[in-house]
């Protein structure tokens, strides 16, 4: 893996995107502002990074903001800090540990071994998301999120959010050597989703997959 990860997660403006016919020009995206090249952390893997960068160029027109996203890496154990919040700028990263559903990890065994979009399932759902408004949940401060792709087209529906819980804590990963899970929502620990809120605030661009 190279020390720098080219990932381009946005890029500039007069790039064109294809026609749905083959011998049809380029046409460019429109009125869409110019955006920097920024560089990933390698600690990203870059097959993820590649997939969200694919995903954010199709969803680009539902984002009011792009200058930070948050993609999470559910191959990993949830007692790793999985969930990556990059600054599109400076191409700067930081980790965070992050739960998965119930529905996803029936044996709670720390990997999530599923996803579902299907209500009442208590999964995680993977694909794109946009971060739409905060609002005083059961956890506290909390933050809606809006399915973009057919895998997680019903998180409205389902109520997925982004929260904090108390078994998203550090304390709980070293006690344990797992996180505690979700119904599918994106937990987090309470300083964690501090930064994610105010990063990830509303209009952005959120993955969540598999490497």
């Amino acid at each position: 893996m190279p020390s720098v990860l080219k990932a381009q997660i946005a890029e500039p403006a007069y790039r064109t995107r294809p026609d749905r016919y083959p011998d049809a020009p380029p046409r460019p995206y429109a009125s869409s502002p110019a955006t920097v090249r920024p560089y990933a952390d390698p600690v990203i893997d870059p097959r993820l990074v590649a997939r969200a960068r694919a995903s954010f160029d199709a969803h680009r027109n539902s984002l009011r903001s792009i200058d930070v996203v948050g993609i999470a890496d559910f191959s990993k154990a949830s007692g790793e800090s999985r969930f990556y919040l990059l600054d599109t700028n400076s191409g700067r990263v930081t980790r965070h540990l992050v739960a998965h559903g119930r529905g996803s990890d029936p044996e709670h065994t720390g990997f999530l071994q599923r996803f579902s979009n299907t209500p009442g399932s208590e999964a995680t759902s993977s694909g794109g998301y946009v971060t739409t408004e905060f609002y005083p949940g059961r956890y506290g401060r909390a933050m809606r999120v809006r399915g973009l792709d057919y895998t997680n087209s019903n998180a409205e529906s389902r109520a997925i959010v982004v929260h904090s819980a108390w078994y998203a804590e550090p304390q709980v990963a070293a006690m344990q050597g797992r996180l505690g899970r979700s119904e599918g929502c994106f937990a987090f620990s309470y300083q964690s989703l501090q930064e994610v809120l105010a990063r990830l605030g509303p209009g952005r661009f959120l993955y969540a997959d598999r490497a």
